[in-house]
Parts: C-alpha cells; structure tokens; sequence
C-alpha cells in the first residue's frame, strides 16, 4: 500500500515539476544564459582592460625614450600620449614632461604641468599631492611664500607620503618670508623626527642650528 502512496507521490511532484518548468522554464533559462554571457562579458572585458594597459605602457615607454632625441622631442612626444591615455598613464607623461622642461631650465612651464596633474580628480590622489608639491618646489625661490605654504599645508599631515618634504619646504618659505624663528622651529622638529629620512634630518639640523644663532 506505501509503494502506491509513493508512486502517487512521486507523480503529483512531476506533474508540479513540469507545470511549474512550463510557466518559470524560459525565464530560467534566460536567467542562466545571461550568468553564463555575464560572466564571459566580464572576463573578456578584464582581458581587453589588461590588453589596453599594456598597449599603452608600451607607447608610454615609447614617448619616454623620444627623449633621446632632445628634450624637446621627448616633451612633444608625451604631450602627445598624455592627450589619449588613461588618466594615470597620462599623469606619468606629464611628470616625465616637466622633468625634461627642468632639465631646460623652464620652471614656469614644468609648474604649469604639475598644476595640470594635481588638478586632475581623475588622477590618483598621491600622483595629484605629489604634482602640488613639486610645482610648489619650481616656485620656491620667486613665488609667494604664503601662498605656497598654503598649497603645502595638506600634504604637511601625519598621514601624507609627501610629509617630510612639505615640512621642509615648508620651513625654506618662512626662511624666505623673514620668519626665521618658525623656519628654526620647522627645522628643528625634523631633525628630531626619526621617521624622517636621515638627508632630511641632517640638512635640517644645520639649519635650526643656522637659524639658532640669528
């Protein structure tokens, strides 16, 4: 008597399976073909993302070495490549640039490109820090110390990479400004950081001694 039970069981459960199958069977089928096309979607589309990083790394390199050929080629050629590639790519371009523009003896114009770069949102935070405090050092000698200092403020943070420099730049403009006794005071606390670079220590221990004695 169980097995009829059993068998009477078994067919109302397939009788279930194939009606709901009829009604939910091309949506599931639907739905597993679009897991199948996502999923290839996605690793073609990581594929094609590694393919471009790599074509553009190479024409990077390509721009870098026009350098050889003169300044001025090497800046014309990454200007080119900066103007077509992604936005980190393009920033290494442009730091390459005004290397080459220092390497002129064109401090304005290499400031003028890292202005480009720390402008940038599209640039990776440390690239855009990095580019103000560069542009920041091409003005050091002739620009205005406040607003200089200004533009290094943030990056004089416990947290940013760029510290240890920002602060001693920072101490150079109060130096500039007649502020000798910040400018001591600055260079005095990097040299009794010993997470600051051992250079940075030094130059600035001579410096608060320097400035000591005024």
């Amino acid at each position: 008597m169980s097995d009829i039970f059993r068998e009477v069981d078994e067919d109302l459960r397939r009788d279930r399976a194939e009606h709901l199958f009829k009604r939910y069977g091309g949506a599931m089928i639907a739905a597993a073909v679009l897991v199948v096309a996502g999923t290839g979607g996605y690793s073609y589309w990581r594929h094609w993302q590694a393919q471009q990083k790599q074509e553009q790394t190479a024409a990077l390199v390509t721009a870098i070495s026009q350098s050889a050929q003169g300044p001025e080629k090497g800046v014309e050629a990454l200007s080119a490549f900066a103007g077509s590639a992604k936005p980190d790519l393009a920033a290494i371009a442009q730091f390459n640039a005004a290397a080459l523009l220092i390497r002129q003896t064109k401090p304005d114009e290499a400031a003028t490109i890292y202005d480009g770069i720390a402008a940038n949102s599209s640039v990776p935070a440390e690239y855009r820090d990095l580019a103000t405090l560069l542009a920041v050092t091409q003005r050091a000698e002739k620009g205005d110390p406040a607003q200089l200092t200004a533009k290094l403020q943030p990056l004089t943070a416990d947290t940013s990479p760029w510290r240890f420099t920002a602060r001693e730049l920072t101490a150079m403009l109060a130096a500039r400004a007649g502020d000798t006794e910040k400018a001591r005071t600055l260079y005095k606390q990097l040299a009794d950081d010993q997470q600051a670079p051992s250079g940075v220590r030094g130059r600035a221990a001579d410096l608060a001694s320097l400035y000591g004695k005024g």
